[in-house]
């Protein structure tokens, strides 16, 4: 599949223009990539995957480092005016709500559905060390035993190491810096996916609660971390699901 680039910000496999646009946001150490591949499993949307500075086809941007400044950088150019969704997996689940909540407060279009993965509710307190302070190989070898997900033909090259470890480092430090502000619940339909053997506990998942004021829907599939991956049928039907749904339908 022949990628697309919008701007500097999205990536899209397959334009559909009179569909749905669904906002991707990837995971920690991640890019668009995954993302567009799978815009032609999901014919029922217009698959925009966010590309963050520093990786891809932005791979000589400086990268983020602070949630404050990627929320503010997406929020300047996200389209709203057209209905559109938003996924978030892990770091993405974390962006993609606050991404939401500065357009909430901006007033302007909110999405008619939220779907956050594979990670716990803002408000829940993590306890796990920081890792974005951490040499490089340290980094890449804890993110590895935290999460897996690392690709072994990836890590075998000593320059793609380096590459991953810039991208890690500025994302956990995105995470690992970041302060919940104790926001009022967001006016959106919410949607949490999530791995059964994840170490992230069903409770922190239901714990997405506080944070909308429709009731939560929550989806767990097998697998771990990136259960996607294996359960990409199944977790693509849900997903086409929630984001295919008007805050109507959701409220009815």
């Amino acid at each position: 599949m022949t990628a697309q680039t919008v701007g500097r910000w999205f990536v899209q496999g397959v334009a559909r223009p009179d569909r749905r646009r669904l906002f991707c946001f990837p995971h920690g150490g991640g890019s668009a990539a995954e993302f567009v591949r799978w815009a032609r499993h999901l014919p029922e949307v217009e698959v925009r995957a966010v590309q963050l500075p520093g990786r891809g086809t932005r791979l000589s941007e400086p990268v983020l480092d602070r949630m404050d400044d990627l929320v503010e950088a997406v929020t300047a150019v996200i389209p709203t005016t057209a209905p559109y969704s938003v996924f978030g997996h892990s770091l993405g689940a974390l962006v993609g709500y606050e991404v939401t909540a500065a357009l909430h407060r901006a007033g302007r279009r909110l999405p008619d559905n939220l779907v956050v993965s594979g990670f716990p509710a803002p408000s829940t307190t993590r306890t796990e060390p920081p890792l974005h302070t951490l040499p490089d190989e340290e980094l890449i070898d804890e993110v590895g035993r935290r999460h897996g997900g690392l690709p072994e033909e990836l890590l075998a090259d000593a320059e793609l190491r380096r590459l991953v470890a810039r991208y890690l480092r500025a994302d956990y430090a995105i995470l690992e810096t970041y302060e919940w502000r104790g926001r009022d619940p967001l006016p959106v339909p919410l949607t949490v996916f999530g791995g059964r053997d994840d170490s992230i506990t069903t409770d922190a998942l239901q714990a997405w609660q506080r944070h909308t004021t429709e009731e939560i829907t929550l989806r767990l599939f097998a697998g771990g971390h990136f259960y996607f991956r294996r359960q990409q049928t199944g977790v693509l039907r849900a997903l086409a699901g929630a984001a295919t749904r008007t805050r109507r339908d959701a409220v009815a």
